[in-house]
């Protein structure tokens, strides 16, 4: 036997060894343990929500939805939901691959929302802030006539109680669905933010993973303080339109938080476990 046909035979053998302790490997119980998307680990989920969803090994953040980004920014028992009887319509009546109106159902079902954003009034360390929380759950966090409605609303609602505002973003972008009546929203929520700075109200924008489209190209982006959480990833197309449009290989850390604020186009980068704490102190400078 060569030393060659030797090597071969020991790879072969550990190939054997490899697939039968993947045979006989018992999967994880999905209910217990999740896999982190960025380092793989297998995590109890326990933990991870104990740790505010970020994960102990790498330090990703994984997704949150709108109530647990309340509950980990809010006062306890502080957040009062504002107009979450607004419900989306199908004034087009679209269908693509199924209807317009199975989508939203299936959304709403799934999330027990009415739509991609909550609005309402709570307190951070004591400080009373107006907020509108985007969720990336319904339907990728999309901005239609109801998100552009309500967080127009909420705005509204600050300028008559004399509020800082809080918005929270988590978007894929404008909803197709509703075609030129969601990229209307883009003026109406801008036109919103304007008359809070004609207030001289603060306006505070905390960017979460995702943010990109016609939300970061209205009120997304147009507060007096932007803050990002730590790894969120911000833009208006997405990275590989870019790259097919102008033919050019981006930068590993292109439109995340922290290549934004290299080139100052956010204030703040802050991980997680600090966003509750560093928004306080925002709020308590601008008193």
């Amino acid at each position: 036997m060569t030393l060659q046909d030797w090597f071969e035979k020991r790879k072969q053998a550990q190939i054997q060894r490899r697939e039968l302790e993947a045979k006989i490997e018992i999967e994880p119980n999905p209910d217990l343990w999740t896999k982190c998307v960025h380092c793989e680990a297998q995590l109890l989920k326990e933990d991870l929500e104990k740790n505010d969803m970020v994960c102990p090994l790498c330090n990703y953040h994984f997704r949150v939805n709108s109530r647990k980004r309340i509950e980990q920014l809010f006062d306890k028992d502080s957040f009062e939901e504002l107009f979450s009887d607004i419900k989306p319509s199908d004034p087009l009546d679209f269908v693509d691959t199924e209807s317009y109106k199975d989508r939203i159902a299936r959304a709403q079902e799934n999330t027990g929302l009415n739509d991609a954003v909550i609005t309402g009034i709570g307190e951070i360390d004591g400080h009373k802030t107006a907020v509108a929380v985007m969720d990336f759950d319904f339907m990728g966090g999309s901005m239609g006539s109801v998100v552009g409605e309500k967080v127009t609303r909420i705005i509204e609602k600050a300028i008559e109680k004399r509020l800082p505002v809080l918005a929270i973003t988590s978007s894929g972008g404008a909803r197709m669905q509703e075609s030129a009546l969601s990229l209307m929203q883009m003026a109406k929520t801008s036109c919103a933010c304007a008359r809070l700075d004609e207030e001289g109200l603060l306006y505070i924008n905390l960017i979460t993973d995702p943010t990109f489209g016609g939300v970061t190209a209205s009120f997304g982006t147009l507060g007096d303080i932007i803050v990002a959480e730590q790894g969120a990833r911000v833009g208006f197309a997405g990275r590989r339109v870019i790259e097919q449009t102008i033919r050019q290989k981006l930068p590993a850390d292109f439109q995340t938080a922290e290549y934004l604020m290299k080139y100052g186009q956010v204030d703040v980068v802050a991980p997680r476990k600090d966003l509750k704490k560093t928004l306080a102190k925002i709020l308590a400078m601008h008193e």
